[in-house]
């Protein structure tokens, strides 16, 4: 095997003790245009061997945790990790928890949000996917519901993270969306999503994803939300932007406990 290629990656900025998590970005891997260079997505159409050396690269900067690769589906379900977990567990899934040393809970995406979960004193953590279906669908809660039984997170000790995501400056949407919020579409701006019609009159509005994310978590009784403030969209040097390019790469976010 060959040796571990340093990674420009992010990492949280919070006050959680005995967690580890980091994302990665477009660089640092292998892959061609349109998915240069480190595409960890298997079903964009990238070639199999430079996907699999691009994750062979991004789970050498885990510290030794295990890797537990995941696909979505842009809904609710989530999963818990334990030593007897697949590492490509055969049901989709868009979030992911576990109590155990070593094992990483991962989301992927291009746009959607990843959002991380984590006790203050890091007994338990967890990932989730959460486009804007997966989001109203309610992933988090999802997410969050699931530690505190599992695992008895209390919300109010637990801090999220709240990674690069399509901002609110690029983010356009329709009525569907608004709707899945239960936000009735009139024209006019509502809470997280501003009202931008196009230049033929026609409906839109631009949606603010962490803030509605922030808003759901804080309603859940979750103490401290944390954000990235980084867009996927804007920021074409560092991450992979499926609205922006439609073909393209995916990045994974990854938390784990030490």
């Amino acid at each position: 095997m060959s040796a571990a290629v340093p990674l420009p990656l992010l990492r949280p900025e919070w006050p959680v003790v005995g967690v580890c998590a980091l994302m990665s970005t477009r660089l640092g891997g292998v892959s061609g245009a349109p998915w240069a260079s480190l595409n960890l997505g298997l079903s964009v159409g990238d070639a199999p061997d430079a996907v699999a050396e691009n994750r062979r690269r991004f789970a050498a900067c885990l510290h030794g945790a295990r890797p537990v690769w995941l696909r979505h589906a842009h809904g609710c379900d989530v999963l818990r990790l334990t030593a007897h977990t697949p590492a490509h567990p055969p049901r989709a899934v868009d979030g992911a928890w576990t109590t155990e040393r070593g094992i990483a809970c991962m989301a992927g995406g291009a746009d959607c949000m990843p959002v991380l979960l984590a006790a203050a004193d890091g007994r338990a953590v967890g990932a989730a996917h959460a486009g804007w279906r997966g989001l109203a669908a309610g992933v988090v809660e999802s997410l969050l519901g699931a530690m505190e039984q599992g695992a008895g997170l209390v919300p109010q000790d637990c801090h999220a993270w709240l990674g690069p995501c399509i901002g609110p400056r690029h983010f356009e949407v329709g009525a569907d969306v608004l709707q899945a919020f239960g936000v009735a579409p009139l024209a006019r701006d509502a809470p997280h999503f501003a009202f931008a019609p196009r230049v033929d009159g026609s409906a839109r509005w631009l949606a603010d994803l962490p803030g509605l994310a922030a808003a759901r978590l804080r309603a859940a009784g979750v103490g401290a939300v944390h954000a990235s403030g980084a867009c996927t969209y804007a920021d074409a040097a560092r991450f992979y932007s499926h609205r922006r390019d439609g073909v393209t790469g995916r990045m994974v976010t990854a938390i784990w406990r030490l």
